[in-house]
C-alpha cells in the first residue's frame, strides 16, 4: 500500500492520487461484448447455448430452472445455511418496506392540481454473478426491493456451475423472493438475453445488478442504447477515516474484505496518525497469513493507499472527493462527521460498523455506486424498481389562472400551436 502526507501535496497531485486505477473498458473488450450482443439478437437461444458451452464449458438443455431444481436447492442447503438468508432477507425487506414513497399532491394555483404517482417498472431483469463463489446476498438485494415495488415480472439471471445448475444458495434466496422466471445465463450473453429478448428469455425494461468487466461493459453498452440499468458499477472499493481511537485490526479487517473481492478492487485508509498506520499495516500483514484469498488481496492492496491528514475535516475532504462506495467512520465521534459527507454509496459509522454487515444483512442495499459514481449516483433502492409519473388536472378557474402565463411564453418561445391550445380554451372558459 502506497503512503501519502496529504498535507506535503499540491492539488494536482492531490487530484492525481485520488484517480482510480486504470479502467479496463479496453478497444477489444468493447469489441468482444458489442459481438456477443449481435450473436445474440442475431440467434437467440441458440447463440446463448454455444457461449455457455464456450465460456463455462457446460452444455445446457433448458436455460430455464424448472420446478424441480428449485425443490432439489431447498434441500440441498442446509439448516443453517436457509436461516441465515432467510434472517437477511427479513431485515432486507424491513429496510426496503420503508422506503415507500408517500403521494404527492399540491394545488400550485386555484383549480390546478399537480400529482406525483409511483408506478412499478413492469418488466426487470436481474444478474447474479458467480465467479469464485455464489452470491446468495445480491439475489435479496435485489430480489426483495423487485417483489416489494410489485414488478409484474422479474427474470433473474446467474452463471451455472460445471454440473450446470445455478448454484443452490442463489436459488433458495431468488426462491425467497418470489422469482420463478430464473436462467442459467452468465456474462455479457445474460445481460443481453434480458436486454434483447429471446424465445425463452423474456425481455427487461431495466436491467439490475453487479458484475465482472464483460456485464459492466454490456450494460453500458445497452445502456447508451436506451435501455436503463441500474448504475454504473466497476471495482468494489472502500475508504476508512480513522482517528487513533480506532482499532487498527478492525481497520485492517475491513480494508481486506474488500481487497479480497479482487485484483482491481481499491481500499484506501485516511487517518490522522502516523503511529496508527503503521499499526494497521502490521494487522494487514497478520491478517493476511490467515486468508485462503491472500494473492488476490495482495494484488488490490498493491495499488491501494494509505493517506495522512492533519484534521478529520481533511479526511472528509478527501472522502468527498473520492466519493467511495463503502466509506467507514471509525473515529471517536463518528456520527459527528455525517453532515459533511456529501458523496458516498453507503456510510458505515462506529467501530462495531462493519462493512461486511452491509454486504449481507443489516438491511441496506449493497448495490452501490463505484468508481466516483457516488457523486451523482445512489445505491439501488426499492424507488429503483419505480416509474414516477406526473399528473395535472384543471378546471376552468384554474385554466383562466395560469392560461394567460403559458400563452405568454410560448409566445417567446415561438411555438404558436402551443399557445393556441391554451388560447382556444381560454375562450371557451370565458
Amino acid at each position: 500500500m502506497k503512503r501519502i502526507e496529504w498535507n506535503a501535496l499540491g492539488p494536482l497531485e492531490r487530484v492525481a492520487v485520488l484517480q482510480r486505477p486504470p479502467s479496463q473498458r479496453s478497444v477489444e473488450l468493447r469489441q468482444t461484448v458489442a459481438r456477443i450482443i449481435e450473436q445474440v439478437r442475431a440467434d437467440g437461444d441458440a447463440t446463448l447455448r454455444a457461449l455457455t458451452r464456450k465460456l463455462d464449458a457446460v452444455e445446457l438443455g433448458d436455460l430455464r430452472v424448472s420446478d424441480a431444481e428449485f425443490v432439489a436447492a431447498q434441500n440441498a442447503i442446509s439448516d443453517t445455511a436457509r436461516a441465515a438468508i432467510d434472517e437477511a432477507g427479513s431485515r432486507i425487506r424491513s429496510f426496503h418496506a420503508a422506503q415507500q414513497p408517500l403521494p404527492l399532491r399540491v394545488e400550485t394555483a386555484p383549480g390546478v392540481i399537480c400529482e406525483r404517482i409511483a408506478r412499478p417498472i413492469r418488466s426487470v431483469g436481474l444478474y447474479v454473478p458467480a465467479g469464485s463463489a455464489p452470491l446468495p446476498s445480491s439475489a435479496l438485494m435485489l430480489g426483495v426491493p423487485a417483489q416489494l415495488a410489485g414488478c409484474e415480472r422479474v427474470v433473474l439471471c446467474s452463471p451455472p456451475g460445471r454440473d450446470g445448475c445455478i448454484d443452490p444458495h442463489v436459488l433458495y434466496a431468488a426462491q425467497s423472493c418470489g422469482i420463478s422466471n430464473v436462467f442459467k445465463l452468465g456474462g455479457a450473453q445474460a445481460i443481453a438475453a434480458m436486454a434483447i429478448g429471446t424465445a425463452t428469455v423474456p425481455r427487461c425494461d431495466k436491467l439490475f445488478g453487479p458484475g465482472n468487466a464483460f456485464v459492466t461493459e454490456a450494460k453500458l453498452q445497452f445502456a447508451a442504447d436506451g435501455i436503463a440499468i441500474d448504475l454504473p458499477a466497476g471495482p468494489s472499493e472502500v475508504m476508512v477515516i480513522a482517528d487513533a481511537t480506532a482499532d487498527a485490526a478492525f481497520v485492517a479487517s475491513d480494508l481486506l474484505s474488500q481487497a479480497e473481492h479482487g485484483p482491481d478492487s481499491q481500499v484506501v485508509l485516511v487517518a490522522i496518525d502516523n503511529a496508527f498506520i503503521d499499526a494497521v499495516q502490521i494487522e494487514v500483514e497478520r491478517q493476511l497469513l490467515l486468508l485462503p484469498r491472500a494473492n488476490t488481496a495482495r494484488a488490490a492492496l498493491a495499488h491501494s493507499l494509505l493517506i495522512r491528514v492533519d484534521t478529520l475535516d481533511d479526511a472528509v475532504t478527501i472522502a468527498n472527493a473520492y466519493a467511495p462506495e463503502h466509506l467507514i467512520v471509525q473515529t471517536r465521534t463518528p456520527r459527528a462527521l455525517l453532515p459533511q459527507i456529501r458523496a458516498a454509496g453507503s456510510v458505515f459509522l462506529g467501530a462495531f460498523a462493519a462493512e461486511s454487515l452491509g454486504d449481507y444483512c443489516s438491511g441496506t442495499n449493497h448495490v452501490l455506486p463505484t468508481n466516483a459514481a457516488a457523486r451523482a449516483w445512489s445505491g439501488v433502492a426499492l424507488t429503483s424498481f419505480l416509474n414516477f409519473i406526473t399528473v395535472q388536472e384543471v378546471t376552468a378557474d384554474g385554466l383562466r389562472a395560469i392560461g394567460p402565463c403559458a400563452v405568454t411564453l410560448a409566445g417567446i418561445e415561438g411555438l404558436d400551436a402551443h399557445a393556441n391550445a391554451v388560447r382556444l380554451r381560454l375562450e371557451r372558459a370565458a
